[in-house]
């Protein structure tokens, strides 16, 4: 398992969108990250400014959203659906993607789903229940 520190995937984003912005090669996972900053605009000011990114803070109690977190959830849900794991979650994204009419959506809707399954987890000291977090997103594809 890839387990990178928060300042390695700050990093990654930012060099992501360094590379995209100067038009250089990309690996396989920056083209992918490059995908999901592209339909982020909102978090270019923030990506393109790696020594703040790096010092940067985000709290609730500030209301700003992550922009490191939004995009490596993006992240995660791709890869996700590239292996389909947990079995039938590429079956339920493109569901929820149709039903939504945007891929972009139906990221947004499952990462609800992904971001209560991590807390669910983290808060009982139990293993990410996978199958808790497919009947989630199946059931926003649903609704």
């Amino acid at each position: 398992m890839f387990a990178p520190s928060q300042l390695e995937v700050r990093r990654f984003f930012c060099a992501t969108y360094r590379k995209l912005r100067a038009g250089m090669p990309l690996i396989p996972m920056e083209a992918i990250a490059a995908q999901w900053i592209d339909e982020h605009p909102e978090y270019h000011a923030e990506l393109a400014d790696e020594e703040a990114a790096l010092a940067a803070v985000y709290t609730v109690e500030e209301g700003r959203t992550n922009p490191f977190l939004h995009l490596s959830m993006h992240l995660t849900l791709a890869e996700q659906q590239s292996i389909d794991q947990p079995t039938g979650v590429r079956q339920a994204i493109e569901l929820l993607a149709a039903r939504r009419q945007s891929l972009h959506e139906a990221h947004h809707a499952a990462m609800e789903c992904l971001g209560e399954m991590i807390w669910a987890s983290q808060r009982s000291g139990l293993p990410p229940d996978g199958h808790a977090y497919l009947d989630c997103v199946r059931q926003k594809a649903t609704r």
